[in-house]
């Protein structure tokens, strides 16, 4: 073989490489990531917290979501939710502590997590409207509650916020690491509408709705700005860019309903593994006065 043939060759496969690295960078991973939002994330929990009951809600499709249940001291009580992949098991911290400080908490496992029945987008809560409705149906037939909270993390932030404007039960959203969960809700940043940076993120949640059969729901900023009488605190960590522009723009659209804490030196929902103290203190402080009033 002669000299010319060989770089020839050797040139063949390095272009061979560079479209299957492109390919899988900018084609297979997010259609990858796409298709694991469609998934059921199932896990067997262990005993509920202390004083907490297992209970089960049923949505308006007929889709059973496991729970559990502590009924209020304060009369107010607050639907708990957790991120994406995760289930009840996660948040048992945030449970006990508020249920210490008096308020009734309603913990589920969101469809397609934990023990919940449920198909769809699950990994970015499609229909976690539906279930959050189902929520606060249960606990507006509970005689003792008289105001209804939310507190969700990452997945169940977002959840909570797009459920806002439907679900005008919820006085209070407290949440932590909410970012988007649809390409429209990935564009409200002007930094995030060029098409190149973009790119990937289109072909994921494209993905999503292709292979999970749900159309995706509306834009958090639509819920917020329609949800007139709620307040909300978003929390932000330090060491995420994402979580402190998406929260800004959040407060933006809410105003003088909305407070931001971006926690400095922490990753995404590592808050309240670093400071409980101070996360505790901030969530009861917020919740004591927009629901106890």
């Amino acid at each position: 073989m002669s000299q010319n043939n060989k770089k020839y060759k050797k040139l063949k496969i390095a272009v061979l490489c560079l479209i299957i690295l492109f390919l899988s960078v900018y084609v297979v991973i997010p259609v990858g990531f796409g298709y694991y939002a469609t998934l059921r994330y199932e896990e067997k929990l262990s005993e509920p917290p202390e004083n907490f009951t297992k209970i089960s809600l049923s949505t308006l499709d007929q889709t059973s979501l496991a729970a559990w249940y502590t009924s209020t001291q304060n009369g107010a009580s607050i639907i708990l939710l957790h991120g994406a992949t995760g289930s009840r098991e996660g948040i048992k911290g945030y449970a006990e502590f508020l249920k210490k400080n008096g308020f009734g908490v309603l913990a589920f496992d969101m469809r397609g997590h934990g023990e919940s029945e449920g198909d769809g987008v699950n990994g970015y809560g499609w229909n976690s409207t539906d279930d959050i409705m189902a929520a606060t149906e249960y606990l507006s037939k509970q005689s003792n509650v008289k105001s209804i909270g939310g507190l969700g993390l990452s997945l169940g932030g977002e959840a909570l916020l797009g459920a806002a404007s439907t679900c005008t039960q919820l006085e209070a959203i407290a949440t932590d690491g909410a970012t988007y969960r649809t390409i429209e809700d990935y564009l409200v940043l002007p930094s995030r509408q060029n098409i190149f940076r973009s790119f990937t993120t289109h072909l994921m949640f494209a993905s999503a709705q292709l292979f999970g059969g749900t159309k995706p729901p509306g834009r958090l900023v639509d819920s917020i700005a329609k949800a007139n009488n709620t307040s909300f605190l978003f929390i932000a960590a330090g060491r995420v860019e994402k979580e402190i522009e998406y929260s800004n723009f959040f407060v933006d659209i809410a105003k003088e309903r909305a407070k931001l804490w971006i926690v400095d030196d922490v990753e995404h929902t590592e808050a309240y593994t670093k400071y409980s103290t101070e996360y505790e203190n901030k969530i009861i402080e917020f919740f004591n006065k927009e629901l106890l009033k």
